[in-house]
């Protein structure tokens, strides 16, 4: 009898041990993300490359839309439901995400060394002693047009504003193409491909940038003015109903080749690249008058981190890991081009219209969106506000001038500048 409770016992202890090493060696994973533009290149691209190394690992690409988020994944966090992996916004953002602990440190991941401290400082402590997400990519803005719609009115790339207006009114006037597809019903579209496109040439990008954290600049200053001028000049290029137009009807309007330019994130290029049936190319923001030296957003973008409430670290860790190697950078710089490795090992970037938009780096300074540094972290937060003028500014229904008084107030409601 002993004997065999022994065995039973004995028994029991290994098919616990047996399932723990099941356990340890299975498990799933899901992915909370904005980017629900490149869902099938995840599915048919990412994961299966990361499966060829832990094949019992289930990964799930689950995202949101992008303006939606910040809210819902706040939701799911303090709710207990969101996933286990974590997708990153750069600084404050994320940065809130950690003080709150719903992001672990990735201090320990094996191969962070293969990030700069520029790269890792949009996803670190305001000291730089601790780093929650993994940098995967930045994204630079400007311009994608339609090569078909620019040789049908004999027109070459713009170098300055007064190039751009005169391109603009020769597609009006030809009428075949909408000349500037952009909507402005999400109102984020209006800010991140209209203000901070074309604004780091106007307020010099890191100078003007820096300068409005120092409080040394306003959004009342002329250069912040002569942004919203210039996105308010645009409204007559835009389609009909533009005030109705979302982020996927703009998407859908440039690849069935009815528009002609479109302001732009990189990220867009592996959308158009499945879609458009034409030849593209691309040209950074057109320089204001009198102005040579040029500035392009080339904004560290996303990364990501881990659920402090993740049930399965132990995988989670494994992904992250994954993340940090030259070869996850080589196959998502190619596998969604314009999305561009912030990993230390050079990559060779094969699709010609990233390549040409990452080879502004070589003659324009980089810099990242001006509301994304401590700026966002009261209230009004200032990308939200950002993104409302903006749309308000291109319908009509602000002027410039009230758009900056506007931004400044709100920042001055909580905003007090290090002395």
């Amino acid at each position: 009898m002993k004997t065999q409770l022994s065995w039973m016992r004995g028994g029991v202890a290994l098919a616990a041990l047996l399932t723990g090493f099941v356990a340890a060696q299975a498990g799933s994973l899901k992915i909370e993300s904005w980017r629900n533009d490149d869902a099938d290149i995840w599915n048919s691209k990412i994961i299966p490359a990361f499966n060829k190394h832990y094949p019992d690992i289930k990964v799930e690409f689950a995202p949101s839309a992008p303006k939606e988020y910040n809210a819902a994944l706040n939701a799911r966090l303090d709710g207990g439901t969101a996933g286990d992996i974590i997708a990153c916004r750069p600084f404050d953002a994320s940065l809130d995400l950690y003080n709150k602990h719903h992001l672990d440190s990735v201090n320990s991941i094996k191969g962070m060394e293969n990030f700069s401290d520029v790269a890792k400082a949009a996803w670190s402590t305001d000291d730089g002693k601790t780093t929650f997400c993994i940098p995967q990519a930045s994204v630079i803005h400007g311009f994608i047009y339609n090569e078909d719609a620019f040789k049908k009115i004999g027109a070459k790339p713009p170098k300055t504003i007064a190039e751009f207006h005169d391109i603009l009114d020769k597609l009006k006037k030809d009428g075949t193409y909408t000349p500037i597809d952009l909507g402005t019903a999400d109102q984020w579209e209006a800010a991140t491909m209209g203000f901070q496109n074309i604004g780091p040439d106007y307020w010099k990008g890191e100078t003007g940038r820096l300068a409005l954290i120092a409080g040394k600049e306003k959004f009342t200053d002329p250069q912040y003015i002569a942004v919203f001028k210039e996105l308010a000049s645009w409204a007559p290029y835009m389609g009909n109903g533009f005030q109705a137009q979302t982020y996927p009807d703009s998407q859908n309007l440039f690849s069935l080749g009815k528009a002609a330019i479109y302001p732009a994130g990189s990220w867009d290029i592996s959308t158009f690249r499945s879609q458009a049936k034409f030849p593209m190319g691309a040209f950074p923001p057109p320089l204001p008058a009198g102005d040579t030296d040029c500035y392009i957003s080339d904004h560290t973008d996303i990364a990501m981190g881990v659920n402090s409430a993740s049930k399965n670290k132990a995988d989670a860790q494994k992904f992250l890991e994954w993340l940090t190697t030259p070869e996850f950078a080589e196959l998502y710089s190619n596998a969604l081009p314009g999305f561009f490795s912030l990993n230390k090992t050079p990559v060779k970037v094969d699709d010609a219209l990233a390549a040409t938009m990452v080879g502004w780096r070589k003659d324009c300074k980089s810099t990242i969106r001006n509301s994304y540094q401590i700026l966002s972290r009261g209230t009004p937060n200032l990308e939200n506000e950002l993104w409302n003028v903006s749309a308000q500014v291109i319908n009509g229904t602000l002027t410039p001038e009230a758009a900056g008084k506007q931004v400044q107030d709100g920042l001055d409601k909580w905003y007090k500048p290090a002395k």
